[in-house]
């Protein structure tokens, strides 16, 4: 191959993506950012261990912000580790999370739904079946 080919392969591919090699328009991460990440983590699972460990808020609030700081570490993750944003792969990691967690939210809340549900409509005298049937009961000789 002669080096104009060669180049001329090069201008193609930078034709075709837009950019050359070192330039990518992709997110780059740094140890600043990993260490930021990291940080971030720990602080946001030691309050939570405090708060239980130290009795500090009733059980429901302690609970509550258990969730609340779980949730934001799933980001932390996501954004520090994961590198998942809305300008990664062209915006389909964000589309394939969002229609993750949209599926997610349908089939956890309802299954909950469905199983409150199941729960509150049964037949009230189910607890009374081995007593109506005669079995379980030691009056027998």
């Amino acid at each position: 191959m002669s080096a104009s080919h060669t180049h001329d392969t090069h201008d193609g591919h930078r034709a075709l993506h837009g950019h050359e090699h070192g330039d990518d328009p992709g997110v780059h991460y740094s140890l600043k950012d990993y260490t930021t990440g990291f940080v971030l983590a720990v602080i946001l699972t030691v309050i939570p261990f405090w708060l239980v460990m130290g009795n500090v808020l009733d059980p429901s609030m302690t609970r509550m912000v258990i969730v609340g700081f779980a949730a934001v570490q799933l980001v932390v993750h996501m954004v520090y580790f994961l590198h998942l944003n809305a300008k990664s792969e062209g915006g389909w990691n964000m589309m394939a999370l969002l229609l993750t967690v949209i599926l997610l939210v349908i089939v956890l809340g309802g299954s909950i739904w469905v199983m409150y549900h199941m729960n509150a409509n049964m037949m009230s005298g189910m607890g009374d079946a081995a007593a109506v049937t005669g079995h379980g009961t030691h009056d027998q000789p």
